[in-house]
């Protein structure tokens, strides 16, 4: 049995908006954030528990470092991590505090980028620039120490990037972390159906309306919008981490189907009763799960491959 703060997670998501929501409400809350930004800046006091430095991108993205005070920042492996939100959410304070937690806990400067938001800027645009900034990471520390990290909808980024590096036929990341990764922008699996009932935070509905925003003019299938199409050879090392009371463990347990027949190494963390994003919640399977994360991402340890 999970423990009672899982348990009383869902009431506690809707108390503070996290709530399922369908099609139209979907349709109203992109609208509004359109129309009126939320502050994508870092929580106040953040800064005393990590070193913060905001930069641009060639592409005017803002980009924040976060490592931890003191640290030769020349010294650090580099992680990129690419926020969840459903790709038109911004970053928020749960965000926030995985990355200062990661950033001060470990020899790992994390950057992270201020992606522009769908409708706004879609994916034929955003991918590729993520990509950008991965690469000049990877030029600057070495593939072998750069990880790409993403949860949500991130995740799903992080995927597409780390496909668009190997067709940029670069040297892959020491490793990808995918959380809670939504990979198939159609939510059409048949097993998210059966999922939503004992999914209370995402709703099928929802995702599609939020995947079409973010598809623009590309095909649905597109691998920058489903990489669980894509080709999954010679991405490195992927880790993936899933609950199954979240509707997107259908599109993690698709990927461990398709990658065992790929040459990339693979490793799957999938806990029982657990939601979306649990790594990321305040509850006690939400600190193991952190805990594993530093431990897969820490260079200081040693990379194992566990179906």
């Amino acid at each position: 049995m999970t423990s009672l703060a899982n348990r009383l997670m869902p009431a506690a998501l809707a108390l503070r908006g996290s709530r399922r929501v369908g099609a139209e409400a979907t349709r109203r809350e992109i609208a509004g954030r359109a129309l009126r930004p939320r502050s994508f800046s870092p929580p106040r006091g953040l800064d005393r528990r990590v070193d913060i430095r905001l930069e641009r991108t060639a592409a005017g993205w803002p980009v924040y470092s976060l490592a931890a005070h003191g640290a030769s920042r020349r010294d650090l492996e580099s992680a990129l991590y690419l926020h969840g939100g459903s790709y038109f959410r911004e970053i928020n304070r749960q965000h926030w505090q995985l990355v200062a937690g990661l950033a001060r806990s470990l020899p790992v400067e994390v950057v992270v980028p201020i992606y522009p938001l769908a409708p706004v800027a879609t994916a034929d645009v955003v991918v590729p620039a993520a990509a950008d900034l991965a690469e000049c990471l990877m030029g600057e520390r070495g593939a072998e120490r750069f990880t790409l990290l993403g949860d949500s909808a991130g995740g799903g980024m992080a995927l597409a990037v780390a496909v668009a590096l190997r067709e940029r036929t670069l040297t892959p990341p020491r490793r990808t972390v995918l959380i809670s990764p939504w990979l198939d922008i159609t939510a059409d699996d048949p097993a998210v159906a059966e999922l939503a009932a004992h999914d209370p935070w995402l709703s099928p509905d929802g995702l599609r309306v939020a995947g079409e925003a973010y598809r623009g003019a590309l095909a649905p299938e597109d691998v920058r919008v489903s990489p669980i199409n894509a080709d999954l050879d010679g991405l490195g090392h992927i880790t993936v981490f899933t609950g199954t009371r979240d509707i997107l463990n259908a599109d993690a347990r698709r990927l461990r189907e398709r990658i065992a027949f790929s040459n990339t190494e693979f490793e799957y963390h999938e806990e029982p009763g657990l939601l979306h994003d649990y790594p990321l919640l305040p509850t006690p399977e939400g600190r193991v799960a952190r805990r594993t994360l530093r431990g897969v991402l820490d260079p200081r340890g040693a990379i194992s491959s566990a179906l």
